[in-house]
C-alpha cells in the first residue's frame, strides 16, 4: 500500500492518495483543495480512483471532491449523519472562512462497515465529536488509521463549530482510538504523523 499526502487549500489540508501500485487502484481521502494537483499525481501513475472518502463534512475537507468526482466518475462517501453539515457552507464553515462550498455524497457507510474498492479496502471507525458525524478509516493489516480532525500530534480536534462536542471527542479518542494497538500510526487531517503510543504517553490534552 502506497500512502502519497498531498497538503492541500486554504488551511493546509492533509489530503491523503492510499492505492495498491500493483493493481492501480486508489482512493483519496479529504480532498480539501488542489484537485488539479490530485489529479495530476492520479494520472501520472495512472491509478484508477475508486472512490472518495471523508473523515468529515467541513469545508477545507470537501473542497475539490465536486471536482474529483466529476473527472473520474468516482463516487464520494462519508459517515452516515454528515450529510446536513456538508451541504450546508454555514454549518461546514465554509462561509465563515471565505470558502463556500457544499457537497452531496453519494453514498453513506456505517460504523464498523469494511468497505472495499478494487484492491484497497479498510474499516470504518465513527470518530464523532469534531464534528456529529465524523469517521476515521483504518488499514488493520498495515496498522495505520486515517484520523481526520479527532487526532493530531501532540493535539486534539477542535470543538467550537457546529455540532462539535469537546465530551464526546475525548471519549471517542479513549474508546475508539487508544484501544487501537500502540503501534497503529495516525495519519491526521492537519499536521505531521503520529501513532496511538505516543499520543498515550506525550498529548498535553488527554
Amino acid at each position: 500500500m502506497i500512502i502519497e499526502k498531498i497538503v492541500v487549500g486554504p488551511v493546509l489540508t492533509n489530503c491523503y492518495v492510499v492505492s495498491d501500485e500493483e493493481k492501480g487502484d486508489a482512493v483519496v481521502i479529504d480532498p480539501g483543495g488542489g484537485a488539479e494537483k490530485i489529479s495530476a499525481y492520479l494520472r501520472d501513475k495512472h491509478f484508477t480512483l475508486q472512490a472518495i472518502l471523508l473523515t468529515h463534512g467541513h469545508f477545507d475537507h470537501i473542497i475539490a471532491a465536486e471536482k474529483l468526482r466529476s473527472e473520474f466518475s468516482a463516487k464520494v462517501y462519508c459517515l452516515e449523519g454528515e450529510q446536513e453539515l456538508m451541504a450546508d457552507p454555514v454549518m461546514n464553515v465554509g462561509h465563515t472562512f471565505g470558502s463556500p462550498c457544499a457537497l452531496i455524497p453519494d453514498k453513506t457507510f456505517a460504523d464498523g462497515e469494511k468497505l472495499e474498492f478494487g484492491a484497497v479496502s479498510c474499516r470504518v471507525i465513527a470518530l464523532p465529536g469534531h464534528t456529529s458525524g465524523g469517521a476515521g478509516f483504518y488499514f488493520e493489516e498495515e496498522e495505520i488509521l486515517f484520523s481526520g480532525d479527532t487526532l493530531f500530534f501532540e493535539s486534539v480536534g477542535r470543538t467550537d463549530m457546529p455540532t462539535g462536542n469537546e465530551r464526546i471527542l475525548l471519549a471517542t479518542i479513549a474508546e475508539k482510538i487508544f484501544t487501537l494497538p500502540d503501534s497503529t500510526k495516525i495519519y491526521p487531517g492537519h499536521g505531521s504523523y503520529t501513532s496511538v503510543g505516543y499520543e498515550k504517553e506525550n498529548n498535553p490534552y488527554l
